[in-house]
């Protein structure tokens, strides 16, 4: 995921490689500064937090996702050179021959010629030309996130020491929504972090629970909603000079870009279309301790473009996993005869990962941000930079 900055440089970017039963997912990150202090173990424990939930499929008792760190880290800190990761897929054993690079290795009986509807098969295999729908579905599969979240981690770690923060958690699963109102941030994540369904709720998420297992017993599957919250963001990331500097619609694209998400909110969101203006706007005040602050935050912590210095808060709306034990009426790709669609191992609902991968890619574009106006070549020099733009807004 890049954004253009001056000049068109990138301070911060990464590309991943890699499919779903391929030898291994990879990432070559760029533009984190020297003296980070990481570790594997950190990586690792937010790629299990992908994995967990309530609702998952078979292939989370296959995989047990972890880092291995290749290059541009030494001793638990960065170098300041490109950083890359690696994730083994287990399942590799299974399907090496199958998905073997080789010329002339047969594809076996694992040939995908029946689109599954809401998938990327039939609209990839146009594209490109392809015969095989597995050459799609093995990329388009949402395995591909857990590079995502490795990545993201590193981006993590790096807001952490400068005291940002970054959370999430469940406000949807089917029909079933919790209201946290003005809970305080502490006690949301705490809630979250001990649920199964990463609900603060008990009760609904026993709720969750119980909708999950009637969409499984139906061969059906649920979608919902989650949340994803930044606290401690100082004001003035991102830019209201382009349209493509805009710290929202970043965050925007980049929780979009997490597959089955079909609609982003930030702040009020969609409910902002129903108010009148002076129920939705937040209003300005001042304190000499605390300078400029809002007593609400509708905007979600960015205005114009630009973060106000409130918790930016966004959120996610997933549908209901397209892949169905039920299955859906497709036609044969090769022989145009109406068939039932092409059924892979899939999970029943995957918001609670959806929510860790949000969280992921929530964090990588406010670091982007915030490299982009606070860059150096190290940690130190970072926090430098960043240490006197707060003391010259104590000076306004």
């Amino acid at each position: 995921m890049v954004f253009k900055v001056k000049d068109d440089v990138a301070l911060l970017r990464y590309l991943s490689a890699g499919e779903s039963h391929g030898r291994a997912l990879v990432a070559i990150i760029e533009g984190l500064p020297a003296g980070m202090p990481i570790t594997t173990d950190y990586i690792n424990r937010q790629l299990a937090r992908r994995q967990g939930g309530y609702g998952r499929g078979k292939r989370m008792a296959i995989e047990t996702d972890t880092v291995t760190i290749l290059s541009g880290v030494r001793g638990g800190y960065t170098l300041g050179s490109p950083i890359a990761l690696q994730i083994e897929n287990k399942d590799w054993a299974n399907w090496e021959k199958t998905m073997s690079p080789e010329e002339g290795v047969p594809p076996g009986d694992r040939v995908v010629s029946k689109p599954r509807p809401g998938h990327a098969d039939l609209a990839g295999a146009l594209k490109y030309g392809h015969k095989d729908m597995r050459n799609v579905l093995e990329r388009a599969s949402a395995r591909e996130t857990a590079i995502r979240v490795a990545a993201g981690s590193m981006a993590r770690r790096l807001l952490e020491e400068m005291g940002i923060e970054v959370f999430g958690f469940i406000r949807r699963i089917g029909a079933v929504k919790v209201d946290v109102g003005d809970m305080a941030p502490d006690i949301l994540k705490a809630r979250a972090a001990a649920s199964e369904m990463l609900c603060p709720d008990p009760v609904l998420a026993y709720r969750m629970m119980e909708s999950i297992d009637h969409a499984r017993e139906a061969g059906d599957s649920l979608g919902g909603e989650f949340e994803i919250r930044v606290t401690g963001v100082p004001p003035g990331l991102g830019s209201y000079a382009q349209w493509d500097r805009k710290l929202d619609a970043r965050l925007a694209g980049a929780v979009m870009s997490i597959q089955a998400i079909k609609g982003v909110e930030i702040g009020l969101g969609f409910e902002a279309a129903s108010r009148f203006g002076s129920q939705v706007q937040d209003e300005i005040f001042f304190d000499p301790g605390r300078g400029f602050y809002r007593s609400t935050n509708n905007a979600g912590g960015i205005e114009g473009g630009v973060s106000n210095g409130e918790t930016i808060v966004v959120r996610g709306a997933m549908k209901p996993i397209p892949t169905l034990r039920r299955a859906l009426r497709s036609v044969d790709f090769v022989t145009k005869e109406p068939v039932e669609a092409a059924v892979e191992r899939s999970d029943i609902c995957a918001v609670p990962a959806a929510c860790v991968i949000g969280e992921a890619v929530v964090a990588w574009e406010v670091a982007c941000a915030f490299l982009e106006k606070f860059g150096g070549d190290s940690l130190q020099e970072v926090q430098y930079n960043y240490r006197g733009y707060l003391a010259r807004l104590k000076e306004v």
